[in-house]
């Protein structure tokens, strides 16, 4: 991208605002803190930022919310900041369409890591997307859909980098640490649980959509697709 990239920083604290702010603005992003939070879609649409920093807890409304009504109209990657950390609130943020949870506090240069690796992996665009085919479903890497028994399955972000990365080594075992590394970049930077959400998240979709099993765990060793009668 030529022109910096812009964050949108959804936070009512406005000296965690400013020190977040400061500190990406000085690996040369642009950083637009919001200050109306009953309005955060209308602040998202008026600055088009290609990241949001969300809080969880805000005035008026949850970050959950605003959440789930910016993915109503982008993808833009979203990464929640807050120190309300335990299962259940990083679970809600998934379903509502986050990429990421960060718990506070944090230090600030593993924030500015984070953000660079889900830059990475949103903007990237393929050279030759490719459809992978397993076990009559097929993954439409470009569209991000798995089609299967004639009807299609829209994915996350998260749920197709894992997907992809198992489709393209099915019958073969892929460890969490390599599936971690294809969404994270580094794994050193990601709780192990969040993956764990993610699995559990897809395979609920898969088996809504008939496709039951898709995705076996080789315990010890890490996941599969391609074995019919692999054991969980």
């Amino acid at each position: 991208m030529n022109k910096p990239v812009k964050i949108l920083i959804v936070e009512d604290d406005g000296v965690i605002a400013r020190v977040i702010a400061s500190e990406l603005e000085s690996w040369g992003f642009e950083a637009e803190q919001a200050t109306d939070f009953s309005a955060v879609t209308e602040a998202f649409r008026r600055y088009g930022p290609q990241l949001v920093l969300l809080d969880l807890s805000l005035p008026y409304r949850s970050g959950f919310h605003w959440c789930g009504e910016i993915r109503k109209i982008s993808k833009a990657p979203i990464i929640f900041i807050s120190s309300a950390a335990d299962n259940m609130n990083m679970v809600t943020a998934l379903h509502q369409g986050a990429d990421d949870f960060i718990a506070k506090p944090f230090d600030l240069p593993v924030l500015v890591a984070k953000v660079q690796a889900l830059l990475r992996r949103a903007y990237e665009f393929p050279a030759a997307p490719e459809v992978l085919v397993c076990r009559d479903a097929a993954l439409d890497t470009g569209a991000m859909v798995l089609s299967f028994n004639g009807g299609k399955i829209d994915l996350t972000r998260n749920e197709f980098k894992i997907l992809q990365t198992l489709m393209e080594h099915k019958n073969a075992v892929v460890t969490r640490q390599a599936i971690m590394r294809r969404l994270w970049d580094d794994e050193h930077f990601i709780d192990d649980n969040t993956l764990t959400v993610n699995i559990n998240r897809l395979r609920k979709k898969l088996e809504q959509a008939g496709l039951a099993d898709f995705i076996a765990t080789k315990k010890g060793e890490g996941y599969i697709i391609g074995e019919r009668d692999a054991g969980h």
